[in-house]
């Protein structure tokens, strides 16, 4: 561990952390005039207050608002970029796979953008969902230190078992705002999560240092572009186009595909029937384009001529005319305009970032489950053998111990005995593991 965190590593009484446990139950089941309420810090008793009313899950991974193209663009361009370098200086001088700690900087809305620090620990706390694009705001996923922290504007600490969502209390954070040096808007969010030594005195004067040396640091460099670059007479800056619609195809566990639309202006869903599903899905997946030979190839299966395709297309595009304009296909290849975002896409990022627990959450079932359409099959297929083969080679034991029981994985004989090689010799769930075990191989 790097020797900036080795200080004053006290951790919580065992007593102090089951009063705490226990008050947070009190609150989540409505009765706030019990005592040891009382007992609970005010700034964590008041939040835990605001993501009650705000009807936030005390279980469950925050949802992913930033897919991995989004994330990179606007990684780019986020204030908070020019300052990452000073961020690891101040907070992870050594060797950050060896720090004990993971630090993250959010932006103004609670979405996580950057999370670096130790490995080991970043593999732990992938599970719970701390992971770049996931919204870790109050409204999202209740009281955490950089969500409470973007809440009140200023820097708090919060403790284990005083995190909203039980998912969170093995951890601590401490976390400060940054703000805008000329406008004091909030632009985002500095944090620092591991074991009791984050949220120690010297750690909460560390990450406020941190986040007013990034104040400064942006102060300057505006001065000095200010200073350098001459401003051009009566020419206005014109602004960066941005996307206009945002669209998404939900097909896991679904027999009829749901497709999500939004803009500026309007939001819209509509369910699709099994031929348009497999169009939009196939043209999602292929987003190079396709041939009208190898479209109708992956719809229909082969020997099918494209003769077939062309009826459906034209049904298709009057569909998406009225509804998703910014969708309707374009031809020789057969291609779409714009990203359509997939649930099952989603599941993958997850999967490839590490966010095992939030991947497996995110699986509704296989993907278009009643289509015969080969590509959808092959599809289908290819997203399950990524589940599968992450649960067994990565996965935490809760983790998989959780896939253990999804349709998938509870005829999984490979996943149960490895889910019992994990166990704990003397764990109450082996007899049931065991058994399980033996029902299959009967």
């Amino acid at each position: 561990m790097s020797a900036l965190w080795q200080v004053s590593r006290v951790a919580p009484s065992d007593a102090s952390r089951l009063l705490i446990e226990r008050a947070h139950e009190e609150m989540l089941a409505g009765n706030l005039d019990d005592r040891r309420l009382q007992q609970v810090r005010p700034l964590v008793r008041e939040s835990w207050e605001r993501s009650r009313l705000g009807r936030v899950g005390p279980e469950g991974a925050p949802p992913l608002e930033l897919r991995r193209d989004e994330l990179d663009d606007y990684r780019r361009t986020h204030p908070l970029a020019s300052a990452m370098d000073l961020i690891r200086a101040l907070l992870l001088p050594d060797a950050e796979e060896d720090s004990g700690v993971v630090v993250a900087v959010g932006d103004r809305a609670g979405r996580l953008l950057w999370i670096e620090g130790d490995h080991r620990v970043r593999s732990l706390t992938d599970d719970m969902g701390f992971v770049a694009g996931a919204n870790w705001s109050e409204e999202a996923v209740g009281t955490s230190a950089p969500g409470t922290a973007l809440a009140l504007g200023h820097s708090v600490q919060i403790r284990g078992a005083e995190h909203y969502n039980r998912l969170v209390h093995p951890w601590s954070c401490t976390a400060a705002p940054v703000r805008d040096p000329e406008t004091q808007q909030l632009l985002g969010v500095i944090d620092i999560t591991g074991g009791p030594e984050v949220v120690t005195t010297q750690a909460r004067l560390l990450v406020d240092a941190t986040a007013r040396a990034v104040e400064s640091e942006l102060l300057v460099t505006r001065l000095r572009e200010r200073s350098a670059t001459p401003r051009p007479r009566s020419v206005a800056k014109k602004a960066r186009p941005l996307r206009t619609n945002r669209a998404t195809l939900h097909v896991l566990g679904r027999d009829r595909a749901r497709l999500e639309t939004e803009s500026a202006n309007n939001e819209s869903m509509i369910e699709l029937g099994a031929r348009h599903a497999a169009i939009l899905l196939m043209l999602a997946v292929h987003r190079q384009g396709l041939s009208a030979e190898r479209l109708c190839e992956l719809v229909y299966g082969p020997g099918v001529s494209p003769d077939t395709l062309r009826p459906e297309m034209v049904r298709l595009r009057k569909v998406l005319e009225r509804t998703a304009p910014d969708l309707v296909p374009e031809s020789r290849p057969y291609r779409l305009p714009v990203d359509l975002d997939t649930d099952a896409h989603d599941v993958l990022s997850l999967l490839d970032r590490g966010a095992h627990r939030v991947a497996l959450t995110a699986y509704r079932g296989p993907v278009l489950p009643e289509s015969t359409s080969p590509g959808v099959e092959e599809f289908r297929e290819s997203v399950r053998a990524a589940l599968r083969e992450t649960m067994l080679s990565e996965a935490s034991l809760d983790v998989l111990l959780a896939y253990a029981e999804i349709p998938e994985g509870q005829g999984d004989a490979e996943a149960l005995r490895l889910a019992l090689e994990m166990l704990p010799a003397r764990s109450p769930k082996r007899a049931a593991l065991v058994a399980r075990i033996e029902k299959l191989d009967r």
